[in-house]
């Protein structure tokens, strides 16, 4: 639970991964932000194609607050999540369809100003290193650049997520209770308190 941000893309050409880790590395300095690069460099038989190596290209970076940041991409330019990477690793490539569903960046901890540059940053990169890209903000500001838009959605789901957390707190399991009567219970107190203060 909490505002995310989800992407997919392909990267523009295989040519343009060194730059385009190098740029991503240069911002995650000046921001002072752990990165991570992986290989810089694409096999260019595999390039465009619908197979893929095993390989991961390209650079993540983790701002505080913030789940990873990944930029990272398959041997054919399709850019891929570094779990689903890893998940299908695992899975010795058994399940394909583990690799296409984008990437998916929880930012609500990380607050309103880092999900703004994230935002910005990806935008930038967007047009300058990827064929095509798509996004959709839970925050809506992607969409929208409305920053008071940004701030409602923040404020709501941060006003969920501890009105949950404090219910979960102050109603523990009932001697009997299952769990699922118990979250039962728990959604219609929540739900209670929120029709109380609308």
């Amino acid at each position: 639970m909490g505002l995310s941000i989800h992407y997919n893309g392909q990267l523009r050409n295989p040519e343009c991964l060194p730059t385009f880790v190098e740029e991503v590395r240069d911002i995650a300095k000046i921001y002072q932000w752990p990165y991570t690069i992986f290989e810089t460099e694409f096999p260019l038989q595999s390039w465009g194609k619908n197979t893929h190596g095993n390989g991961l290209y390209g650079i993540s970076f983790t701002p505080p607050g913030c789940e990873t940041i990944s930029l990272s991409f398959l041997s054919n330019g399709k850019l891929v999540s570094i779990w689903s990477w890893r998940l299908f690793l695992k899975r010795m490539g058994e399940e394909e369809q583990i690799l296409e569903g984008g990437v998916s960046v929880k930012t609500q901890y990380a607050g309103e100003v880092i999900h703004k540059i994230i935002i910005h940053f990806l935008d930038h990169l967007s047009k300058k290193y990827f064929s095509h890209f798509s996004m959709t903000d839970e925050g809506q500001y992607w969409e929208t650049r409305d920053e008071k838009l940004l701030h409602k959605n923040f404020n709501l789901l941060t006003g969920l997520i501890n009105a949950f957390q404090d219910t979960l707190e102050t109603n523990p399991i009932n001697r009997g209770e299952t769990f699922e009567e118990y979250f039962k219970r728990i959604l219609e107190k929540i739900h209670a308190q929120n029709k109380f203060t609308e």
